[in-house]
């Protein structure tokens, strides 16, 4: 581990020397998951929510890190993790589905996101976009071919509030205008590394759907995120985010 001098306040990574591309994911558990794909893992920081780990993969040098759930607290990990080298961002995350069509264990690729997280919003204007750099879209539907993985390319909802409460929701509307997913994190880091020129794409697998007229509880049960057919998406989506990274590292070279 990291001695506090070396380390950054908040996530505690090393100040310096990590690798350029780096995978983000919610859960401490799913970053270690994925690092357990890696070759030479090692575990670099462990705080909060915040683990990191670094290794290769397929010879390209990798971060993995948790960013916990919520965009405010992730986009600490993303400033911290720039701050100590890293320069292409690729989230690996779970969403609920909102277009008709998409099922559970899919991979939605987002092409921007809705910027309704909670912090934006108190750091640029509400105009400014969340936009993924379209290398990165690229890259994820190339290793998702690749793959033969089933795939939906769209705009996503990033929402700050994981229940509904008391205010109407845009649901109907963002339905109608075919919105693919909802999610927590990604417009954040959409806005931050577009704004600090750095490569970010996000790849979301599906655990559920949300929009209300899609879901059968009586099938479904309501809201189980811990099903098999999860779990395979995210095993498989693991896989096909760092494929996109080994790409992007290697046209860069």
């Amino acid at each position: 581990m990291t001695s506090s001098i070396d380390a950054l306040p908040i996530t505690r990574v090393p100040r310096t020397g990590l690798p350029a591309h780096a995978v983000v994911v919610g859960d401490p558990g799913r970053a270690a998951a994925v690092a357990d794909l890696l070759a030479d893992a090692k575990e670099v920081s462990y705080h909060r929510e915040y683990r990191t780990f670094v290794g290769t993969w397929q010879g390209t040098p990798v971060v993995v890190a948790s960013h916990g759930v919520g965009a405010p607290g992730a986009l600490l990990l993303f400033q911290e993790l720039a701050e100590a080298g890293v320069t292409t961002f690729l989230r690996l995350g779970t969403a609920g589905a909102i277009r008709p069509g998409i099922r559970d264990g899919d991979l939605v690729i987002a092409d921007a996101a809705v910027r309704d997280d909670g912090v934006t919003q108190q750091l640029i204007p509400a105009e400014y976009p969340a936009f993924s750099a379209p290398e990165a879209v690229l890259a994820l539907q190339r290793a998702a071919r690749a793959a033969g993985a089933p795939y939906h390319r769209g705009v996503v909802w990033t929402r700050a509030a994981f229940q509904p409460g008391f205010l109407p929701l845009p649901g109907e509307a963002y339905v109608a205008a075919g919105i693919a997913a909802i999610e927590m994190e990604l417009s954040a880091l959409y806005v931050f590394a577009s704004t600090h020129g750095l490569t970010a794409g996000g790849a979301l697998v599906v655990d559920g759907a949300n929009a209300d007229e899609l879901v059968d509880k009586d099938v479904t049960g309501g809201y189980d995120p811990h099903r098999e057919v999860v779990a395979a998406g995210v095993d498989r989506g693991a896989r096909i985010t760092l494929d996109a990274l080994r790409l992007l590292a290697s046209t860069e070279r």
